[in-house]
Formats: C-alpha cells, sequence, structure tokens
C-alpha cells in the first residue's frame, strides 16, 4: 500500500499503463548506489527514480541507499538528490512526491578499498531491510569510475552481498566493460568470482531506447520485411552516430578512450548485432543473447595488414557549429595540444554468414559533426531491369528504410512513385513513422525496472563483450604506435567528416547518407 496526498491508503496495482503502454510494477527491493555523490548519480539515476515514482512505478517496499567517500548525514544526501532532482525538471517538482521519495532515501560514507566499509555498509542494508520490508531483495548500481569497479567488487563477496539467501542480488556496472581485451577479460574474471552470470547487468544505456528496442519489434513482427533482410535484397547497410557537441567535460574520460572505445565497442556493435541477427525462437532474453554473440562471432576480423582500406580515423579542427565558432579537439580544456586521439571512426565492417554474404556494414560516428543524428538505414539493391530508361534521364535512387533513432525517431521508406502529368517521370516519396513526442519511459527509467524485475534482456552478456574486444584489438594496437595514429587535425567542426571517409564507400560504389 502507499498513502496519497489525504494520507489515504491507496493500492498499487500490479502493472500501471502509461501512454497506453502496460508496464508491470515490480516487487519489494532496494537500491544500493555507489558513488551516489557523483555526476551519474545525480543527473541521471535520482531523476529516474523521481520519475519512476511520480508514474507510481517504484514498489511501496522499497529504499534507496546511496554511499560515497563524501561525508554526509541522511538529511543532507536528501537535499542534495533534491537539488539534482530540481535541475533535472526545473519548476515541475512537487512537493509532496518528492517528500514521500525522500523518505526512502539514506546514506553511509565509505572507504570503497576499506573492507570494513563494507561489512558496515551490509549492516546498514539488514537495519534498513527491515524498516522497508524488501525481501532481501537488492540492486547494486555501481555508478563509480570504471577503474573502482573490480576494487568494490572484490568486497561484496566476502562482506556477504553478493549472495541470494533471501532475495536476489543484481551488481549493476556502466559502460565501457574494460578499455581492451585483456583488462574486460580481468573484469569479467572479477564478476566471475563474485557473482553468478544471471546476476550481472552490464548496462548499454542505448539499448534501453525505445527506439533501438524497435528495430527487434520492427523486423520480427512485421512479415513484409523480414523476407527482404539478407543478401538478396540489401545491398549494403549503414549505421550513423553522429553528434555536435566536442568533448565537453569528459577530457580526461575521452583522452584515455576515443571515439572507438566511447562508441564502437559498445553502441555501434550493439546496433549492428540487432540489424544483424537471426531470429531468435522465443523473445527471451538468453535466446536474444544468443543470436547477438553469433552475429560478433561472424565478423571478419579487421586484418591488421588492410585498416587502410576498411578503417578511417579523425579528430575535429576549429570550426562552426550550429553558426557558433567552436575550437578543435586539441584546444579543448584539459586536452594535450598535440593529442592524437580520434574524435571520428569509419568502418567498413563485414559479416561472414549465409545471411549477409557479401553485404557491407559501414559504421561511423564521431564529434563535432554537422548534426546530431543516430539512425539504421538499410538500402536495398536497385531493381535489375529499368524499363523506363529510355524515357528518363535522372537518376532513380533504389529504396532504402531508415530507422532513426535521434532525434526525430522513427521509420521511413523512401520509394519511387510517378510525377502528376502526362510525362514519364519518377519522383523519391518517403513513407514516415514517427513516434509521439511524448515518451514512456527514458533509458535510465527502462533499466532500474528491468534491473528490479530481472530481465537481462537489455543487457550486455560476458561473451558479447569480449568477443566485440578482440574484433577491435588490431585496430586499437594500432592507434597506440605512432605510425597508425594518423595526421591530426583532419575534418573541421561542422563538417561530415574527414574526406578519407568518404573514399572509404567511394570505392565501392556507394555514398554516405547526409547528415
Amino acid at each position: 500500500m502507499q498513502m496519497d496526498d489525504e494520507n489515504e491508503e491507496i493500492a498499487i496495482p500490479d502493472y500501471r499503463t502509461i501512454e497506453n503502454c502496460e508496464i508491470k510494477v515490480p516487487g519489494p527491493c532496494c537500491l544500493i548506489l555507489f558513488g551516489a555523490s557523483g555526476d551519474l548519480a545525480q543527473r541521471k539515476i535520482l531523476p529516474s527514480l523521481y520519475r519512476l515514482m511520480y508514474n507510481r512505478l517504484l514498489p511501496p517496499e522499497f529504499f534507496i541507499l546511496g554511499s560515497a567517500r563524501t561525508p554526509l548525514t541522511d538529511r543532507q544526501f536528501r537535499g542534495l538528490m533534491k537539488e539534482a532532482v530540481a535541475a533535472a525538471f526545473p519548476g515541475t517538482i512537487d512537493e509532496g512526491l518528492w517528500e514521500r521519495l525522500a523518505e526512502k532515501l539514506y546514506y553511509i560514507q565509505a572507504d570503497y578499498s576499506s573492507f570494513s566499509s563494507f561489512v558496515s555498509l551490509k549492516d546498514r542494508i539488514a537495519s534498513l531491510e527491515k524498516v522497508h520490508r524488501t525481501a532481501g531483495n537488492r540492486i547494486l548500481y555501481l555508478a563509480i569510475p570504471p577503474d573502482a569497479y573490480e576494487t568494490v567488487i572484490a568486497h561484496l563477496g566476502p562482506a556477504g552481498l553478493s549472495g541470494e539467501d533471501e532475495g536476489y542480488a543484481h551488481v549493476v556496472i556502466e559502460k565501457p566493460i574494460g578499455r581492451d581485451l585483456a583488462s574486460a577479460q580481468g573484469l569479467n574474471g572479477v564478476l566471475r568470482s563474485v557473482f553468478r552470470e544471471r546476476q550481472v547487468y552490464r548496462m548499454d544505456h542505448y539499448l534501453a531506447k525505445e527506439t533501438v528496442q524497435n528495430v527487434l519489434m520492427f523486423r520480427f513482427a512485421n512479415s513484409i520485411f523480414e523476407p527482404l533482410w539478407d543478401r538478396r535484397y540489401i545491398d549494403h547497410v549503414q549505421i550513423t552516430v553522429s553528434e555536435t557537441v566536442g568533448v565537453e567535460h569528459r577530457a580526461g574520460y575521452y583522452e584515455r578512450a576515443g571515439v572507438i572505445r566511447d562508441m564502437f565497442q559498445n553502441h555501434l556493435f550493439q546496433l549492428l548485432a540487432l540489424t544483424a541477427m537471426e531470429p531468435p525462437a522465443a523473445f527471451e532474453a538468453e535466446r536474444v543473447r544468443d543470436e547477438k554473440s553469433k552475429v560478433f562471432r561472424s565478423v571478419r576480423p579487421l586484418s591488421p595488414d588492410a585498416l587502410e582500406a576498411t578503417v578511417v580515423l579523425g579528430q575535429y579542427a576549429g570550426g562552426t557549429v550550429g553558426g557558433n565558432p567552436v575550437v578543435g579537439y586539441r584546444e579543448e580544456p584539459g586536452i594535450p595540444p598535440d593529442s592524437v586521439v580520434p574524435t571520428y571512426a569509419a568502418m567498413k565492417v563485414c559479416i561472414d554468414n549465409w545471411r549477409w554474404h557479401g553485404v557491407p556494414f559501414y559504421l561511423r560516428s564521431g564529434k563535432r559533426l554537422a548534426a546530431r543524428k543516430a539512425e539504421i538505414a538499410i538500402q536495398f539493391r536497385p531493381v535489375p531491369h529499368l524499363m523506363f530508361m529510355p524515357h528518363i534521364t535522372e537518376a532513380i535512387s533504389p529504396n532504402a528504410l531508415v530507422l532513426r533513432i535521434q532525434p526525430e525517431e522513427g521509420v521511413s521508406i523512401f520509394f519511387q512513385a510517378k510525377k502528376q502529368g502526362s510525362r514519364v517521370c519518377l519522383d523519391p516519396v518517403e513513407m514516415n513513422f514517427t513516434y509521439q513526442k511524448t515518451v514512456n519511459l527514458d533509458a535510465y527509467e527502462r533499466i532500474l525496472l528491468d534491473c528490479m524485475e530481472g530481465d537481462q534482456m537489455l543487457f550486455v552478456r560476458e561473451d558479447a563483450v569480449e568477443i566485440t574486444w578482440s574484433l577491435l584489438t588490431p585496430l586499437l594496437e594500432r592507434i597506440g604506435q605512432p605510425a597508425g595514429q594518423g595526421s591530426f587535425p583532419d575534418y573541421a567542426a561542422g563538417s561530415s567528416g574527414p574526406a578519407a571517409a568518404d573514399l572509404l564507400i567511394n570505392r565501392d560504389g556507394r555514398q554516405w547518407r547526409p547528415l
């Protein structure tokens, strides 16, 4: 039961309907938030919990215990989190609703390198579980820097926080999962020593976007598309994730990561897998993740001797974005003036299996580009015989299917139709579906609910992490060598990227879709 504004008990239904979508309310649980005073907790996690409570999607038997090195009382922590929520939703905070959420917020200071801190943490959790009757169900959310993951995880087991004697124990870690194959294997090994794989939730928030989830629905719920989804009808696929922003406040992270680690190993390869995977036998987490891993295993390895023919790297110089002058990457605060970290990459990927033999996938992502866009474009083959050629002079564009992930979420189909008039003249036509402006759940809200429900559909499995890192290892090794770092900067901010990226696709007789 939950108390409303009139202090009367109201029933919480098992399902809530939001924007005509039925969403299950999870059972009792608690959220242990490591790094609770940090940026991620304040910008994403607490605002998402507030929205879940607003939509009555949090169970009544629930509490949040924040933990960080910063000394705070429960009262101070609640004040800090209120400021964070107010910043996320300016002018719209419901004071009564906030007070109900604040009553579920607690804090404990911890030194992550000290085992005694984890013993104290367990004792505090146990006492709060009795008050809030959360049935021993725990979500351990590591909203901390990646280099602290192994230290914290290694303490969770001996402190008794990974066991499932009474309820479940789910551990959530954000990307990046390692920075190369060796570090990913090391982190997975530490996780394996403390948790079972079914307890581990490796998060890629991109997978929780409504439009990304729709890729599977669109493919496998419509009989008119799936028969065309192979080498016989598709010429090539373009996957683009472009950003207009620069490195912003993430200079330290980005200098260690670059575009390959930041975008390709996770976001772009996950979009690739969703586009190319075979239909699973059932819409279940493990079946879907099995098929995605099969795609990664079928990707042709990047040859160290042929990287120049399949990969283009770039770094942005100064330029103009949205009519405003911006500095180059090397002039950004915190970036070395001689940095050779790539901020752009274009890659040709081949999948060696029956469905996709001979169909190239072109992936590109970069910062400070002409437009903010994330899309999957399926480019179909041209018609085998164009009987109108004696009557028309203009080129006829093949059909295309574009799945728009952001910012204008939706699906477009491009096809040819006759112009009005007696002359034989064709015109490209766009059939467009656009999502409603109101979004049911944002990515973090969906992730939190799935963690509570024990649904791993949108989370990355151990084998997928290691396979994708292994695929990128030759490229990462080449970037680390002086001869493989390129001549940077090589594209102006506000452009579509380096000229070499156009050559990569033009050599195959194709061209990029405009940004």
